[in-house]
C-alpha cells in the first residue's frame, strides 16, 4: 500500500468523506480559541477608541485651564499693581501729615525763640 501525500484538509489518519471526529473537535476547539481572541481584541479595540475620546476631552479641559490660570495671572498682576499704588498714596499720605506736624510744631518753637 503506498503512502499518500500530506493534505492539510484530510484529518490524519483519515480518507476524505470519513468521519474524522476528532479532528473536528480539535479544528473546533482552535476556532473556539480564535473566535475568543478575536473578540478580546475587539474589545481592546473599543477601550481604545474609548480611551482616545477621554484623552481628547481632557486635552480640552487641560487647554481651558491653561487659559484660566493665564487670564488668572493677568488679573492677579493688575490686583498686586493697583494695591502697590494704594499703598504708596497712603505712604505718602503719611508723610506729608508727618511733614505738616513737624512744621506746625517747629515753625511755632522757632518763631517764639527769635
Amino acid at each position: 500500500m503506498a503512502e499518500q501525500p500530506y493534505d492539510p484538509y484530510i484529518p490524519q489518519g483519515g480518507q476524505p468523506g470519513q468521519g474524522g471526529a476528532p479532528g473536528n473537535q480539535r479544528t473546533a476547539a482552535i476556532q473556539q480559541q480564535i473566535d475568543d481572541t478575536v473578540g478580546i481584541m475587539r474589545e481592546n479595540i473599543n477601550k481604545v477608541s474609548e480611551r482616545g475620546t477621554v484623552l481628547n476631552d481632557l486635552q480640552g479641559k487641560t487647554e481651558n485651564l491653561a487659559n484660566s490660570a493665564q487670564g488668572f495671572r493677568r488679573g492677579a498682576n493688575k490686583v498686586r499693581k493697583n494695591m502697590w499704588w494704594k499703598d504708596m498714596k497712603m505712604r505718602m499720605c503719611i508723610a506729608f501729615g508727618i511733614v505738616i506736624l513737624l512744621v506746625v510744631i517747629i515753625v511755632p518753637v522757632a518763631v517764639h525763640f527769635k
